[in-house]
């Protein structure tokens, strides 16, 4: 367009020639954040943070500090709620950026913990440059809790009827149907006001203001999963205070707030993280028959796609029961494939799937004692392993007596994880009205998606119009396509089972100022997982480099690509190793997984 106008314009006066290559090349100017918003934080006093040396809680050298933000950001001097804040102070404080804040997803995954853990996962060159914060969002871990209950037993008891991995039939539908409505109810009566003042438009609000509070003039951020959500509300309220913004693990943003075209499909339907989570599978079952038998147990036996289509019918129609001397395990067709799911969340969690399935199969089929007890034997610890996958009890009682004894927060008994989950999840999305009408949404999927359709389904049962009725009104619906200050790194695995990498593919749509970079890797979230993912993302945060337009990491872990132990090696009691998982929200070196309720997988 600038040729055709200097060719279309050769009479023009020469200041004309002189100026207009050169305002042609200037970038288009980001958006303005909206005066509403621009008022309702900037008229919050910037906080002054007291820091307190936790480092025998958490890394040496660590800093808390809880700061009190507006429970409602249009009372900005009203009732406020308790936010806790950790920090990590950079290595070379004379050559200091900024401030680096963290976010590990969930959501209700604690920034605390991520940020604490900065030196476990974070480049050397980064933790040189940045302090490192990450805060509990509003209503979660050290944070003002939300609690929709007065005590964790009255919980468990509304809750019994959503203790399978998800419902099968119509006895098992009608008691998770209850269970949706009482939570719901619960969380819109007791819960309130903070329930209803959760939404992840909040949050962003709280970290732009914490943002000022340790003085940067624009917001540096790294987050994952959930946390990537977080990262686009914030961009979109506040385009023109962000610095850098790498969002690993991309939540589709239409698909979690919804639409009014939208509001009648169920929120985690609406993600797409069943076909993801099928697509996945069926990647490694293709891979380990490809690679054979001396790579993949599984391949021995036949064709793996078809071995595991087989198993799962069976399941449907009768679970598989495992017996020990002091054990007795129950592997239904829901557990089989939440398992699965939770497998697939790691990098390398291919070889967990082979000795998973294998094992199974084992079972099914003819087989000696001496391979029978080995096959047992190695099902119940991949059960112990995964049965609590995901599901943390919130802080320590150590960590909450010390952040008593500092005086920062009551920090009452109340393990709070499932509350806050939903409390987010159901404030930021539009859902149908009636959670009776679950068990036909679940269905559905699970002709779509088998397995994976309703496990995804159900987890936002709770959220039905008609009993979930704690409002946010300043929960952010779009639009998601602001011109950002500076470009944002928008990072998406390709075999991703929870944030499909469609995902990252919208989002760099929808943002005008964004990039793409792809890991052509396993799990959930690629930070981590390929050199070369971290090298971009640390370049990125430092120098706002970005990588070349439609650049690939190929992550280190892929699927069978060394010799395992024989199956046979089972006869001798030595079953396959379970591989070593993140068994909370802000694991050391992979964040992205959040306490999750019994109705989530």
């Amino acid at each position: 367009m600038v040729s055709l106008l200097l060719a279309t314009c050769v009479a023009a006066p020469v200041p004309f020639l002189a100026t207009a290559p050169a305002q042609a090349r200037q970038a288009p100017r980001p958006d303005r954040t909206v005066r509403i918003e621009a008022d309702r934080v900037d008229r919050v006093p910037t906080p002054r943070p007291s820091w307190w040396d936790c480092g025998e809680l958490y890394a040496t050298g660590a800093q808390c500090t809880t700061v009190a933000l507006p429970l409602d950001y249009d009372r900005p001097l009203g009732p406020t709620t308790q936010v806790a804040v950790l920090r990590i102070r950079a290595t070379d404080p004379a050559r200091r950026i900024g401030t680096l804040f963290v976010n590990p997803g969930g959501p209700g995954g604690s920034g605390v913990e991520l940020a604490a853990a900065a030196r476990d996962f974070l480049d050397p060159r980064v933790l040189a440059r940045f302090d490192v914060v990450g805060f509990d969002p509003r209503g979660t871990n050290l944070s003002s809790g939300v609690r929709c209950w007065p005590t964790m037993p009255a919980r468990d008891r509304a809750l019994a009827g959503a203790g399978a991995a998800f419902p099968r039939g119509a006895v098992q539908d009608a008691a998770a149907v209850r269970s949706a409505r009482a939570f719901g109810t619960a969380c819109s009566t007791t819960g309130r006001p903070l329930a209803a003042s959760v939404s992840t438009a909040e949050v962003a609000r709280d970290m732009d203001v914490l943002r000022r509070a340790v003085g940067d003039a624009r917001l540096t951020y790294l987050g994952f999963s959930y946390g990537t959500y977080l990262g686009q509300v914030y961009a979109n309220l506040f385009p023109d205070r962000v610095r850098a913004m790498a969002l690993d693990g991309v939540l589709d943003p239409l698909a979690w707030a919804g639409t009014q075209a939208t509001r009648n499909t169920p929120q985690t339907t609406r993600i797409g993280s069943a076909k993801a989570s099928a697509r996945a599978l069926d990647r490694i079952l293709v891979s380990c028959r490809t690679a054979g038998p001396a790579y993949c147990s599984l391949a021995a036996t036949g064709d793996p796609k078809a071995i595991y289509g087989s198993l799962m019918t069976s399941l449907r129609a009768a679970p598989i029961v495992v017996r020990g001397p002091d054990f007795e395990e129950r592997f239904t067709y829901a557990d089989v494939t939440s398992i699965l799911v939770d497998m697939l969340y790691s990098p390398f969690g291919s070889n967990d799937v082979d000795a998973f399935l294998s094992l199974l199969v084992e079972l099914r089929g003819p087989t000696s004692p001496a391979r029978a007890k080995a096959a047992r034997a190695g099902l119940h610890r991949i059960a112990a392993r995964y049965r609590d996958f995901g599901r943390t009890a919130g802080p320590s009682p150590r960590v909450r007596a010390a952040w008593r004894r500092a005086g920062r927060t009551a920090l009452p008994a109340y393990e709070n994880g499932i509350d806050a989950y939903q409390a987010v999840m159901c404030t930021d999305g539009l859902n149908p009205s009636l959670a009776a009408r679950w068990p036909v949404y679940a269905a559905r999927a699970d002709r779509a998606v088998p397995g994976f359709g309703p496990l995804w389904a159900w987890p936002s049962a709770p959220c039905a119009r008609s009993t979930w009725t704690a409002r946010d009104e300043d929960a952010y619906r779009g639009p998601f396509t602001r011109r950002t200050a500076a470009p944002v790194l928008v990072v998406g695995n390709l075999w991703d089972p929870a944030t499909p990498y469609e995902g990252a593919v919208r989002v760099a749509r929808l943002l005008p100022n964004s990039r793409l970079l792809t890991g052509v890797s396993w799990g959930h979230t690629a930070y981590g997982s390929s050199p070369c993912i971290d090298r971009a993302v640390t370049t990125y945060l430092l120098r706002q480099g970005l990588p070349p337009v439609g650049k690939r990491c190929r992550g280190l872990d892929q699927p069978y690509t060394e010799p395992l132990t024989p199956f046979t090696s089972l006869a001798a009691g030595r079953a396959p190793a379970v591989a070593s998982l993140p068994s909370g929200a802000a694991p050391a070196g992979r964040p992205g997984r959040a306490p999750v309720s019994p109705l989530v997988p």
